[in-house]
């Protein structure tokens, strides 16, 4: 089992995809998002989701937690479907009311955004939820290794990413603290209007920022402590090792994506 230290969950690691090299696996996303936003018919989206369905069930995750994943956007797909609904009037005509006009190409546009951007949270949950965010971030670094002939600072931009990430749970769990604490000095941060929720969230964020600060301040001093000197002439400990399956994986994936192109070029 592999901990997310952003979720606080463990998943399983006996899968295929979680014993695949991370750096493949961030290759493979990106080839995975221009596959998804390359084709514009319903075969070419069709594929999407068989290659998304595959890789779901190759995870051995439940997809009720992918499920999970995708609830908190719902506000903005229904948005995302009604703007395109409403301001797109190519096409044959649904319905129509005074300035309302609801068309055919329209409607198939929600469908095909909306379809998209589930199949993209459900693709990089794939990713997130087989490989612990430490390891993304030494991935990202590896591959980013050929800017640092251009003096780019990779590992600092790896360093800034891990640290990032391992602090989002204890913001979290100081800021249900911090909450905690004001309701029980009789501070009502739920209720009144827009405008009083707002005020009723500065005192929350001014204690969160000056312990965020603080806490920033006590990491920065153990580096120094450490002799931490960035990147230069560091080791190791897990090093990334790419095997034939990582190729098959690729492979495969470059597969969906030529067939994509191939038939929406046809289509067209």
């Amino acid at each position: 089992m592999i901990k997310d230290i952003t979720l606080g969950q463990y998943f399983p690691s006996d899968s295929i995809i979680h014993r695949l090299d991370p750096r493949f696996k961030i290759v493979i996303m990106i080839v995975y998002m221009i596959m998804l936003f390359s084709g514009d018919s319903l075969i070419c989206l069709g594929i999407g989701t068989l290659y998304t369905l595959i890789s779901v069930v190759m995870t051995k995750i439940s997809f009720k937690l992918y499920i999970k994943s995708i609830k908190p956007i719902f506000p903005f797909l229904i948005f995302t479907a009604l703007l395109n609904i409403f301001f797109i009037k190519d096409g044959d005509i649904y319905f129509q009311w005074k300035f309302i006009k609801i068309t055919s190409s329209g409607v198939d546009t929600s469908i095909f955004m909306i379809v998209r951007i589930v199949l993209l949270l459900i693709g990089t949950s794939v990713l997130t939820y087989t490989t612990s965010p430490i390891v993304l971030t030494d991935a990202i670094e590896r591959l980013l290794n050929p800017l640092k002939k251009i003096k780019f600072p990779v590992h600092e931009l790896a360093m800034i990413m891990s640290i990032a990430l391992r602090f989002i749970p204890t913001l979290i769990e100081e800021t249900d603290k911090i909450i905690s604490a004001q309701k029980a000095r009789g501070a009502e941060l739920d209720s009144g209007n827009l405008i009083a929720k707002t005020k009723g969230l500065i005192p929350i964020l001014i204690p969160l920022l000056i312990s965020s600060f603080r806490r920033a301040e006590e990491l920065a001093t153990a580096m120094e402590c450490r002799c931490y000197n960035g990147g230069d002439g560091r080791t190791r400990l897990r090093q990334m090792k790419s095997g034939i399956s990582d190729y098959i994986a690729l492979f495969f994936t470059v597969l969906f994506f030529i067939a994509v192109i191939i038939i929406n070029h046809i289509i067209k």
